[in-house]
Protein backbone atom coordinates (compact mmCIF):
# COMPACT_ATOMS: atom_id res chain seq x y z
CA UNK A 1 0.00 0.00 0.00
CA UNK A 2 1.12 3.51 -0.70
CA UNK A 3 1.51 5.70 2.23
CA UNK A 4 2.68 8.72 0.46
CA UNK A 5 6.06 8.61 0.65
CA UNK A 6 7.12 6.27 -2.41
CA UNK A 7 9.27 8.26 -5.31
CA UNK A 8 7.28 8.06 -8.39
CA UNK A 9 10.25 5.74 -9.60
CA UNK A 10 8.61 2.94 -6.84
CA UNK A 11 5.38 3.43 -8.02
CA UNK A 12 6.05 2.95 -11.21
CA UNK A 13 7.98 -0.03 -10.21
CA UNK A 14 5.34 -1.45 -8.00
CA UNK A 15 2.52 -0.85 -10.62
CA UNK A 16 4.76 -3.09 -13.44
CA UNK A 17 4.66 -5.82 -10.35
CA UNK A 18 1.63 -8.49 -9.77
CA UNK A 19 -1.07 -7.66 -7.35
CA UNK A 20 0.15 -8.69 -4.01
CA UNK A 21 4.03 -8.68 -4.51
CA UNK A 22 4.78 -6.11 -2.15
CA UNK A 23 3.14 -7.40 0.58
CA UNK A 24 4.46 -10.53 -0.06
CA UNK A 25 8.00 -9.44 -0.24
CA UNK A 26 7.25 -7.60 3.02
CA UNK A 27 6.25 -10.72 4.61
CA UNK A 28 9.34 -12.70 4.46
CA UNK A 29 11.64 -13.56 6.89
CA UNK A 30 15.17 -11.53 6.49
CA UNK A 31 17.42 -15.16 5.47
CA UNK A 32 14.22 -16.08 2.84
CA UNK A 33 14.08 -12.32 1.10
CA UNK A 34 18.51 -12.35 1.26
CA UNK A 35 17.72 -15.68 -0.22
CA UNK A 36 15.56 -14.90 -3.22
CA UNK A 37 17.55 -11.01 -3.87
CA UNK A 38 21.00 -13.56 -4.43
CA UNK A 39 19.04 -15.61 -6.48
CA UNK A 40 18.17 -12.89 -8.61
CA UNK A 41 21.52 -11.29 -8.56
CA UNK A 42 22.52 -14.72 -9.64
CA UNK A 43 20.24 -15.14 -12.78
CA UNK A 44 21.30 -11.54 -13.92
CA UNK A 45 25.03 -12.30 -13.07
CA UNK A 46 24.84 -14.93 -15.41
CA UNK A 47 23.25 -12.52 -18.06
CA UNK A 48 26.94 -10.09 -17.86
CA UNK A 49 29.65 -10.55 -20.66
CA UNK A 50 32.80 -8.82 -20.60
CA UNK A 51 31.97 -6.27 -22.75
CA UNK A 52 29.35 -5.08 -20.10
CA UNK A 53 31.64 -5.27 -17.88
CA UNK A 54 33.99 -3.05 -19.21
CA UNK A 55 31.27 -0.44 -20.10
CA UNK A 56 29.97 -0.39 -16.77
CA UNK A 57 33.71 0.10 -15.41
CA UNK A 58 34.48 3.02 -17.82
CA UNK A 59 30.29 4.53 -16.97
CA UNK A 60 29.36 4.12 -13.20
CA UNK A 61 30.93 6.35 -10.96
CA UNK A 62 30.55 3.80 -8.13
CA UNK A 63 32.97 1.48 -9.85
CA UNK A 64 35.42 3.95 -11.48
CA UNK A 65 38.91 4.19 -9.67
CA UNK A 66 39.46 7.07 -7.75
CA UNK A 67 42.46 9.70 -9.57
CA UNK A 68 44.07 10.52 -6.48
CA UNK A 69 47.71 8.90 -6.18
CA UNK A 70 47.61 6.57 -3.81
CA UNK A 71 51.19 7.54 -2.52
CA UNK A 72 50.56 10.64 -2.12
CA UNK A 73 47.57 9.50 0.41
CA UNK A 74 49.72 6.98 1.99
CA UNK A 75 52.28 9.30 2.95
CA UNK A 76 49.47 12.12 4.05
CA UNK A 77 47.59 9.43 6.17
CA UNK A 78 50.66 7.50 7.44
CA UNK A 79 51.66 11.10 9.02
CA UNK A 80 48.35 11.60 10.39
CA UNK A 81 48.32 8.10 12.28
CA UNK A 82 51.91 9.35 13.71
CA UNK A 83 50.46 12.64 15.13
CA UNK A 84 47.28 10.99 17.08
CA UNK A 85 47.88 10.59 20.72
CA UNK A 86 48.99 7.32 22.23
CA UNK A 87 46.00 6.74 23.99
CA UNK A 88 43.74 6.50 20.90
CA UNK A 89 43.28 3.41 19.66
CA UNK A 90 43.40 2.59 15.32
CA UNK A 91 40.45 0.56 13.83
CA UNK A 92 40.94 -0.95 10.74
CA UNK A 93 36.88 -1.06 9.84
CA UNK A 94 35.19 -3.23 7.80
CA UNK A 95 33.65 -2.28 4.32
CA UNK A 96 30.61 -3.14 5.16
CA UNK A 97 28.44 -2.40 7.99
CA UNK A 98 24.72 -3.54 9.55
CA UNK A 99 21.81 -2.57 7.40
CA UNK A 100 20.52 1.02 9.13
CA UNK A 101 23.86 2.02 10.89
CA UNK A 102 23.25 5.85 9.52
CA UNK A 103 20.03 5.63 9.69
CA UNK A 104 19.47 4.26 13.06
CA UNK A 105 21.45 7.20 14.75
CA UNK A 106 21.65 10.34 12.70
CA UNK A 107 18.74 11.77 10.04
CA UNK A 108 20.27 10.23 7.08
CA UNK A 109 17.91 8.81 4.06
CA UNK A 110 18.81 4.86 3.57
CA UNK A 111 18.32 6.31 -0.17
CA UNK A 112 21.76 7.81 0.05
CA UNK A 113 23.23 4.88 1.17
CA UNK A 114 24.48 1.48 -0.68
CA UNK A 115 22.61 -1.37 0.68
CA UNK A 116 23.58 -4.89 0.10
CA UNK A 117 21.60 -7.69 -0.05
CA UNK A 118 22.93 -9.08 3.09
CA UNK A 119 21.40 -6.96 6.03
CA UNK A 120 24.24 -4.69 5.44
CA UNK A 121 25.26 -1.48 3.64
CA UNK A 122 28.71 -0.02 2.30
CA UNK A 123 30.60 2.06 4.59
CA UNK A 124 29.41 5.58 3.41
CA UNK A 125 30.29 7.18 6.67
CA UNK A 126 33.36 6.24 9.17
CA UNK A 127 32.18 8.31 12.15
CA UNK A 128 28.71 6.06 12.78
CA UNK A 129 30.78 3.01 12.55
CA UNK A 130 33.31 4.19 15.12
CA UNK A 131 30.06 5.37 17.52
CA UNK A 132 28.81 1.94 17.68
CA UNK A 133 32.57 0.35 18.23
CA UNK A 134 32.79 2.96 21.06
CA UNK A 135 29.52 2.40 22.33
CA UNK A 136 30.31 -1.74 22.46
CA UNK A 137 33.83 -0.78 24.41
CA UNK A 138 31.74 1.99 27.02
CA UNK A 139 30.08 -0.89 28.16
CA UNK A 140 33.35 -1.75 29.77
CA UNK A 141 34.28 1.42 31.49
CA UNK A 142 36.32 4.17 30.78
CA UNK A 143 36.10 6.79 28.04
CA UNK A 144 37.22 5.88 24.06
CA UNK A 145 38.97 7.56 21.56
CA UNK A 146 38.66 5.95 18.44
CA UNK A 147 40.75 6.88 14.64
CA UNK A 148 40.13 4.69 11.20
CA UNK A 149 41.00 5.68 7.76
CA UNK A 150 38.89 4.39 5.36
CA UNK A 151 37.52 5.11 1.73
CA UNK A 152 34.07 5.48 1.88
CA UNK A 153 31.06 5.36 -0.76
CA UNK A 154 27.70 7.32 -1.26
CA UNK A 155 24.70 6.99 -3.14
CA UNK A 156 24.56 10.80 -4.16
CA UNK A 157 24.97 11.98 -7.55
CA UNK A 158 28.02 14.04 -7.27
CA UNK A 159 27.52 15.63 -10.63
CA UNK A 160 29.44 14.88 -13.78
CA UNK A 161 33.29 12.91 -13.73
CA UNK A 162 32.84 13.05 -9.83
CA UNK A 163 33.59 10.18 -7.85
CA UNK A 164 31.07 8.23 -5.53
CA UNK A 165 34.02 7.48 -3.62
CA UNK A 166 36.80 8.95 -1.21
CA UNK A 167 38.90 8.51 1.53
CA UNK A 168 37.89 10.08 4.81
CA UNK A 169 40.50 10.02 8.07
CA UNK A 170 38.06 10.03 11.36
CA UNK A 171 38.10 10.35 15.40
CA UNK A 172 35.60 9.32 17.85
CA UNK A 173 35.52 10.39 21.56
CA UNK A 174 33.02 8.93 23.90
CA UNK A 175 33.25 9.46 27.79
CA UNK A 176 30.62 10.10 30.52
CA UNK A 177 28.96 13.61 31.02
CA UNK A 178 30.65 15.57 34.03
CA UNK A 179 28.26 18.05 34.19
CA UNK A 180 28.18 21.76 33.20
CA UNK A 181 29.93 20.93 29.79
CA UNK A 182 33.10 19.89 31.23
CA UNK A 183 33.32 16.62 29.03
CA UNK A 184 32.22 18.28 26.11
CA UNK A 185 34.89 20.94 26.43
CA UNK A 186 37.86 17.70 27.51
CA UNK A 187 36.88 16.05 24.02
CA UNK A 188 36.60 19.23 21.74
CA UNK A 189 39.80 20.33 22.82
CA UNK A 190 41.43 16.95 22.50
CA UNK A 191 40.07 16.69 18.83
CA UNK A 192 41.01 20.20 18.16
CA UNK A 193 44.01 20.05 19.31
CA UNK A 194 45.03 17.19 17.12
CA UNK A 195 43.56 18.59 13.66
CA UNK A 196 45.68 21.80 14.46
CA UNK A 197 48.53 19.56 14.55
CA UNK A 198 47.84 18.01 11.13
CA UNK A 199 47.01 21.23 9.64
CA UNK A 200 50.42 23.26 11.13
CA UNK A 201 52.57 20.36 9.26
CA UNK A 202 50.73 19.08 6.44
CA UNK A 203 48.92 22.68 5.00
CA UNK A 204 50.75 25.66 6.43
CA UNK A 205 50.75 27.35 3.25
CA UNK A 206 47.07 26.79 2.26
CA UNK A 207 46.08 29.07 5.50
CA UNK A 208 43.99 26.63 7.38
CA UNK A 209 40.93 26.95 9.60
CA UNK A 210 39.40 25.61 12.33
CA UNK A 211 35.74 26.82 13.14
CA UNK A 212 32.71 26.27 15.76
CA UNK A 213 29.12 26.66 15.62
CA UNK A 214 27.58 27.23 19.18
CA UNK A 215 23.74 25.01 18.10
CA UNK A 216 21.75 26.62 20.87
CA UNK A 217 23.71 25.43 23.57
CA UNK A 218 24.39 28.07 26.70
CA UNK A 219 26.57 25.61 28.49
CA UNK A 220 28.85 24.49 25.49
CA UNK A 221 29.50 28.74 24.73
CA UNK A 222 30.29 29.13 28.59
CA UNK A 223 32.86 26.48 28.02
CA UNK A 224 33.92 26.99 24.20
CA UNK A 225 34.64 31.04 25.91
CA UNK A 226 36.17 29.78 29.52
CA UNK A 227 37.83 26.37 29.04
CA UNK A 228 38.02 25.54 24.77
CA UNK A 229 39.94 28.50 23.45
CA UNK A 230 42.68 29.19 26.05
CA UNK A 231 43.55 25.83 25.68
CA UNK A 232 44.14 26.37 21.81
CA UNK A 233 46.88 28.05 20.39
CA UNK A 234 45.31 30.46 17.57
CA UNK A 235 48.27 32.02 16.14
CA UNK A 236 49.23 28.09 14.40
CA UNK A 237 45.76 27.32 13.36
CA UNK A 238 42.97 29.89 14.14
CA UNK A 239 39.83 28.63 15.33
CA UNK A 240 36.75 30.83 13.73
CA UNK A 241 33.05 32.15 15.26
CA UNK A 242 31.00 30.44 12.87
CA UNK A 243 27.37 31.57 14.21
CA UNK A 244 25.91 31.92 10.59
CA UNK A 245 26.19 27.90 9.95
CA UNK A 246 22.87 26.26 9.97
CA UNK A 247 23.97 22.67 7.79
CA UNK A 248 24.27 20.16 10.57
CA UNK A 249 21.26 21.23 12.73
CA UNK A 250 19.29 18.58 13.60
CA UNK A 251 22.23 16.48 12.98
CA UNK A 252 24.42 17.33 15.40
CA UNK A 253 23.90 18.85 19.18
CA UNK A 254 25.60 21.60 21.16
CA UNK A 255 28.31 22.61 18.30
CA UNK A 256 29.48 21.98 15.16
CA UNK A 257 32.96 21.98 13.75
CA UNK A 258 34.34 22.62 10.09
CA UNK A 259 38.19 22.54 8.86
CA UNK A 260 38.84 24.48 5.56
CA UNK A 261 41.56 25.68 3.50
CA UNK A 262 42.20 28.49 1.77
CA UNK A 263 40.88 31.13 4.29
CA UNK A 264 38.01 28.85 4.76
CA UNK A 265 37.10 29.01 0.94
CA UNK A 266 37.78 24.79 0.58
CA UNK A 267 36.24 22.31 3.10
CA UNK A 268 38.12 19.89 3.84
CA UNK A 269 36.91 18.71 6.90
CA UNK A 270 32.93 18.49 9.58
CA UNK A 271 32.13 17.14 12.74
CA UNK A 272 30.30 18.26 15.72
CA UNK A 273 28.97 16.61 19.49
CA UNK A 274 26.25 13.77 19.10
CA UNK A 275 23.82 11.64 20.56
CA UNK A 276 24.75 9.00 19.09
CA UNK A 277 26.53 6.35 22.10
CA UNK A 278 24.31 8.44 24.36
CA UNK A 279 21.39 6.53 21.73
CA UNK A 280 23.17 3.52 21.17
CA UNK A 281 23.64 2.39 24.91
CA UNK A 282 20.18 3.59 25.79
CA UNK A 283 22.15 6.46 28.33
CA UNK A 284 21.35 10.18 28.23
CA UNK A 285 24.89 10.84 30.19
CA UNK A 286 26.85 9.20 27.62
CA UNK A 287 28.69 12.44 25.41
CA UNK A 288 30.56 11.71 21.41
CA UNK A 289 32.23 14.12 19.68
CA UNK A 290 32.99 13.27 16.32
CA UNK A 291 35.30 14.49 13.63
CA UNK A 292 36.90 13.63 10.40
CA UNK A 293 38.81 14.94 7.56
CA UNK A 294 39.03 14.18 3.70
CA UNK A 295 42.43 13.16 3.11
CA UNK A 296 42.13 13.32 -1.10
CA UNK A 297 40.86 16.97 -0.98
CA UNK A 298 43.88 17.60 1.68
CA UNK A 299 46.28 16.25 -0.71
CA UNK A 300 44.24 18.24 -3.71
CA UNK A 301 44.90 21.33 -2.01
CA UNK A 302 48.78 20.88 -0.99
CA UNK A 303 49.87 18.67 -3.74
CA UNK A 304 47.67 19.20 -6.60
CA UNK A 305 49.81 16.68 -8.87
CA UNK A 306 48.49 14.14 -6.05
CA UNK A 307 45.07 14.13 -6.27
CA UNK A 308 43.04 16.31 -9.17
CA UNK A 309 39.81 14.70 -8.04
CA UNK A 310 38.76 14.90 -4.01
CA UNK A 311 34.85 14.10 -4.43
CA UNK A 312 32.52 15.27 -2.24
CA UNK A 313 32.76 15.79 1.24
CA UNK A 314 31.66 14.36 4.34
CA UNK A 315 28.47 17.14 4.66
CA UNK A 316 26.89 15.64 2.03
CA UNK A 317 25.00 12.95 5.04
CA UNK A 318 24.02 16.04 7.53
Amino acid sequence: MDDGTLTDAERRVWAAMPTGTRAALAGLSGADLRTLLLSVAHDRAATVRPPGVVRRWREDRFVRPARADPRALARVEARMWQLLPADVSGVELSPVVPVGTCSAVAPVSQNRIVTTMRASEVLSDPTNALAIEAAVRRRRGGEVHLAAAHRVLRAQDFGTDTSAHFRLFCLVSSARDAGAGRTEARLLIRHLTYWRAVLAELAPEAAPRLHVTVLDDRVVRERLADTVRPALDASVVPLVDEPERTRGRGYYTGCALRISLLGGSVEIGDGGVTDWTARLNGDAKERCLVSCLATERLVECTDPAGAPDAGRLIDDHN
